[in-house]
């Protein structure tokens, strides 16, 4: 695991383009061991882009994408940069024919040789993967019997296997029950925390972004509106700026973190009047 420096992985300058138009503009982003940094803003504001590149699937138009003793990931071998970053995103193929523990080992093909061979450390790190999100007892079915919220815990756990100082994960909670939602957002935050990864993290849901970030980068239009610590970030006159409507934002009573609530045309003027004794990791799920 990468620890003890400056960042982890970092984005500075990004103007990223999809068939010649700009989608980002200039973007700067900082990704530290022991952090969780969730990416925001509405559909369209470049978050998923600003995450492909930093994973190396979206090449910047201008600016460079480093990690802590490299200045350009560029100049990695695959196998290289994959021992150093992986990525869990929104889409990925189903594999027909194989098992769950199958498809967890791939996640161990930046460490083999041929033949899978040369990884003494493999077998115990899907083990223990598909333990941490809770896989383990589905490993011998096929992938292709899967629900999607089940499957998405399975490429986790393939990301996880990768052992990799910097997990990059795109909107991680779609597909996912509120159970799950919960007890990945709580995976997420003891990777950080106790096994200093350094974590972006795309969310559409705001309280998500809220419960489970040490920074929070607010995204509109492909630049970076803000940045810093969530009760910095997400507040009623930026959020309602960003994202077109009324957003109240107060303190959670318990932990006190900022809870959203967007304002709909038929909230009536005391439904945000006072906090809710708790709020679902689910409540909101803005853009």
């Amino acid at each position: 695991m990468i620890s003890g420096d400056a960042h982890a992985l970092s984005g500075s300058a990004l103007r990223l383009s999809y068939g010649g138009h700009e989608v980002v503009h200039g973007a700067d982003l900082r990704l530290r061991p022991g952090h969780v940094t969730a990416l925001i803003g509405p559909n369209g504001s470049g978050k998923s882009t600003i995450l492909r590149s930093l994973a190396r699937l979206h090449r910047p138009d201008d600016g460079t994408v480093s990690l802590s003793d490299v200045p350009d990931i560029q100049v990695l071998y695959p196998k290289e940069f994959a021992r150093r970053v992986t990525m869990l995103s929104q889409n990925r193929p189903t594999p027909g024919g194989v098992t769950v523990r199958d498809v967890v080992g791939f996640g161990r093909h930046p460490y083999r040789g041929r033949f899978r061979a040369n990884d003494p450390d493999g077998a115990a790190a899907v083990e223990r993967a598909m333990a941490l999100t809770g896989v383990d007892g589905m490993s011998e079915r096929g992938v292709d019997e899967l629900s999607g919220g089940e499957l998405q815990r399975v490429w986790l756990a393939t990301c996880l296997a990768q052992d990799t100082g910097v997990l990059l994960l795109d909107e991680p909670t779609n597909h996912l029950d509120l159970r799950y939602q919960v007890e990945l957002l709580d995976l997420v935050r003891d990777l950080a925390t106790e096994h200093d990864v350094a974590i972006g993290v795309v969310l559409h849901d705001l309280n998500q972004a809220a419960l489970v970030a040490d920074t929070v980068v607010l995204l509109h239009h492909g630049e970076v509106q803000a940045v810093g610590e969530p009760c910095e970030v997400l507040t009623s006159d930026l959020l309602s700026e960003v994202y077109g409507l009324h957003v109240d934002v107060h303190l959670h009573p318990v932990n006190g973190r900022p809870v959203c609530e967007p304002r709909s045309r038929h909230a009536s003027p005391s439904a945000t009047a006072q906090p809710p004794a708790s709020v679902p990791v689910g409540a909101m799920a803005a853009g």
